[in-house]
């Protein structure tokens, strides 16, 4: 009896579920729904209700072709090669080759290229870029170390001169290309921009170059002396250095045309650059060397040379003073005066404050022009 009873009921709980079914009804959802009637609450507000998307321009100038500028300074730009005795670890002399970069500022045969490219060499070849060859009389090199710039010249006309432009009217982004001798394999360019203006950075001990032109343009061995151009195919400057530290991209110099046109000059018309001169040999003091000579003062340039009936020596300077000022300016290490020499005038008197000993005194020296170098 009892199992008659269960069969009936799984009979009508089917029966039950076939019904649901078919009248379309479906079993309860686990999840809660809306109330009827019901709708979603709005919470944003308008910012601006009045405001416009700003019109899309379409006035970006376009940029010079690179291509055109390379094509116009190109014949300009020469391949430089020197051959350099040098000795090995058994002071046994051999013959080392380098290669550089240089640029014609005149077509009778001038070429301008930087001291470190030509410096020592025993022999100079220029190659144009039209495949010819030319050999450097070493009399006809003039150079200035300070300045890492050189002039040579070779013995031929008519050669297609580059234009010179006003490194003063950078500014940081302007579009430049270097054309060089990159690697020494063979004439090529690369553009960038112009990174910062009026860089003094130092490249050796007692050198600072001053007024340089940073670049993010790639700058290579062999690039040296070549020119930095702007778009209207002028030269704004002359590749001599980069930073070439891991980690480091994209920061090349080249020396400014302004700062470097006067000293092209003096190099062609007198063979040596014609500087105020105060006829010492310089060394920057720190804590350092303060404490190692016994020094009275842990800042300024200490004399370790003054050259005999120099300004310096008729003002009564001597190897070990200090000095910490000159003209006016205060001097904290050996840029420092060097540049104040710079900055002052052939015949100029100027006052000099320095440090002999513990006593600290001041003297008057009259600089003259720069001596030939021997």
């Amino acid at each position: 009896m009892k199992r008659a009873n269960i069969k009936y009921l799984v009979i009508s709980a089917i029966l039950i579920l076939v019904l649901s079914l078919s009248s379309g009804c479906l079993l309860p959802d686990t999840e809660t729904s809306p109330p009827p009637n019901s709708s979603p609450t709005n919470t944003a507000s308008s910012i601006d209700p009045n405001w416009t998307p700003p019109t899309v321009e379409n006035n970006a100038p376009v940029l010079p072709s690179i291509a055109d500028v390379v094509a116009k300074v190109k014949p300009s730009v020469v391949a430089i090669n020197t051959e350099v005795v040098t000795y090995d670890f058994f002071n046994q002399p051999f013959t080392q080759e380098g290669a550089g970069s240089g640029w014609i500022i005149d077509e009778n045969g001038y070429v301008i290229t930087n001291n470190h490219v030509i410096e020592g060499a025993e022999s100079i070849t220029v190659t144009l870029d039209d495949g010819r060859i030319f050999s450097v009389d070493i009399n006809t090199v003039a150079t200035d170390p300070l300045t890492d710039l050189a002039i040579l010249k070779i013995d031929t006309e008519n050669l297609p001169a580059v234009s010179v432009g006003n490194s003063n009217k950078l500014r940081v982004g302007d579009w430049v290309v270097a054309i060089g001798n990159s690697l020494g394999e063979r004439i090529s360019a690369t553009s960038g921009i112009v990174s910062a203006v009026g860089v003094s950075l130092s490249v050796s001990s007692g050198q600072t170059l001053y007024d340089l032109v940073q670049t993010d343009a790639a700058i290579n061995p062999g690039n040296s002396g070549g020119p930095l151009v702007n778009m209207f195919g002028e030269v704004i400057g002359i590749t001599s250095v980069k930073i070439a530290e891991v980690g480091v991209e994209g920061m090349g110099y080249a020396i400014s045309s302004n700062s470097a046109l006067p000293i092209i000059e003096d190099l062609v018309t007198m063979g040596y650059v014609i500087r105020p001169w105060l006829g010492v040999v310089l060394y920057t003091v720190d804590e350092g060397v303060a404490t190692r000579f016994g020094l009275a003062v842990n800042q300024g340039t200490l004399l370790t040379e003054v050259v005999p009936n120099s300004p310096a020596g008729k003002a009564g300077l001597e190897p070990g003073d200090v000095i910490v000022s000159f003209a006016e300016r205060k001097i904290t290490n050996t840029d420092d005066l060097i540049q104040a020499i710079r900055a002052s005038q052939i015949g100029q008197q100027v006052e000099i404050t320095y440090w002999q000993d513990d006593t600290k005194s001041t003297t008057y020296a009259t600089l003259i022009e720069s001596p030939p170098p021997p």
